[in-house]
């Protein structure tokens, strides 16, 4: 009879055979976090402001003016640390997602909002978060994890309530409807195609390109730009500035960032709490108070996000019975 002496503690014994456990799903770190909440705190405030600025400029030279703020913001921080420029095919997913998000997205969103109040439009971009998770599933192999899809259909039921609380539905013109949507469509599919650009580039570098292709596409405003600041009130033009530097140049950027860290499909889940954090902002900036299904709406955001996090279990089954 033989005896099997025990390994030292760590180490594996000699005697039996590898166990295939699982790794462990990978945690985001602290700065991953910090950019998903700026992300989002800053996009819910983006809402807000075109709103707020709607007024003074038309959606094509408010997306140039935007576009055109960031661009420089963004480059005072890119272009000393740009080594490398992307090259013959490179530049296609770059200016594919330049022409869709930055430019696409942008114009179609503003004008929806002349139509929409925020709070709507804000539920209607978030199809957005289940169109990517379905395109990421597809094109970038990331598959569909089961809480997933059940994180998202509880956060988008929360949005969906928040939009149930809106008093202003009246103004939820059909051309307004299917502008968000179109809206979301492309942001949908710029999310896929800038996934493969950060594996190369840097979440900055990545953002900086795709916005000077989107200020290109909307040079055709300039004199509509140039017009409208004219007339326009200081806070508005100062509004402009703000779109342009933090929702466009530092949001898209800390998107991109965590894009490179954290699966497409569970980033856009993330995107859910936009519309319960733009509830939030308007209640504080533009005294709107917000319903108790907003309330509520938020609160259920916020467990369909993190029920997103969750892993399923490996089943021990089969290797219990081998």
């Amino acid at each position: 009879m033989t005896t099997t002496t025990p390994a030292e503690p760590g180490q594996p014994s000699s005697d039996l055979p590898p166990r295939n456990t699982p790794a462990p799903a990978a945690r985001i770190s602290k700065s991953g976090i910090i950019a998903v909440a700026v992300t989002v705190i800053l996009w819910a405030s983006a809402f807000v402001g075109i709103r707020a600025v709607g007024p003074n400029f038309s959606p094509g030279s408010l997306t140039l003016g935007r576009l055109a703020v960031a661009a420089v913001v963004l480059g005072i921080v890119v272009l000393p640390s740009l080594k490398v420029w992307p090259s013959g095919r490179e530049w296609l997913p770059i200016v594919a997602y330049g022409v869709m998000w930055f430019a696409g997205y942008n114009v179609a969103l503003n004008a929806a909002e002349h139509m929409l109040d925020a709070g709507t439009s804000a539920m209607l971009i978030n199809v957005s978060p289940i169109l990517i998770a379905v395109l990421a599933g597809v094109v970038l192999k990331e598959g569909f994890p089961r809480w997933l899809l059940i994180g998202s259909g509880v956060a988008f039921c929360g949005v969906a309530m928040i939009a149930l609380g809106s008093g202003q539905r009246s103004t939820a013109d059909v051309a307004g409807v299917l502008l968000c949507l179109l809206a979301a469509v492309l942001a949908s599919v710029s999310a896929i195609l800038q996934k493969p650009v950060l594996r190369k580039f840097t979440a900055g570098q990545a953002t900086w390109f795709g916005i000077m292709v989107g200020t290109v596409c909307c040079l055709p405003w300039t004199g509509q730009l140039v017009g409208e600041i004219q007339s326009a009130p200081l806070p508005a033009t100062l509004g402009l500035v703000y779109l342009g530097i933090f929702p466009t140049a530092i949001a898209f950027t800390t998107w991109a960032y965590a894009l490179s860290l954290i699966s497409a499909g569970k980033l856009a889940a993330t995107t859910y709490l936009v519309p319960g954090t733009t509830i939030l902002i308007s209640w504080a900036v533009l005294q709107e108070v917000p319903t108790i299904w907003g309330l509520i709406g938020g609160v259920v955001c916020l467990l369909g996000v993190a029920l997103t996090r969750r892993t399923s279990k490996p089943r021990t089954g089969a290797a219990a019975k081998s």
